[in-house]
């Protein structure tokens, strides 16, 4: 049976900078020692031949390929160039300047 301590517990909550009183401590401490008592068990489950899988669902990402399409208004084709320009706000390096969002302290 493995039992973890609460001097392990505070010294995993240190490390990880989380502040627990001592009533969480103790139920970390017991529900941990739990979770390590399932894990045993399940370490003694027959898994030789048993194919290692990281999702059972079969579901797959959707990729598609870019593709830049022609931007246009009342059927004229606008550029990046002329988008910028009709801004109205300063660009440098083709890119509008806008104000800090965030301030540096």
């Amino acid at each position: 049976m493995v039992k973890i301590s609460k001097d392990e517990v505070k010294h995993v909550a240190k490390l990880a900078r989380l502040g627990l009183t001592d009533e969480e401590v103790g139920r970390f401490s017991t529900q941990l020692s739990s979770v390590f008592e399932y894990i045993e068990v399940l370490q003694e489950v027959d898994t030789e031949g048993v194919k290692e899988t990281s999702q059972v669902t079969g579901l797959e990402n959707v990729k598609e390929k870019d593709e830049v399409l022609p931007f246009k208004v009342d059927g004229e084709e606008l550029t990046g160039e002329k988008l910028l320009e009709s801004s109205g706000l300063p660009v440098e390096s083709r890119q509008i300047l806008v104000k800090a969002a965030i301030k540096k302290s």
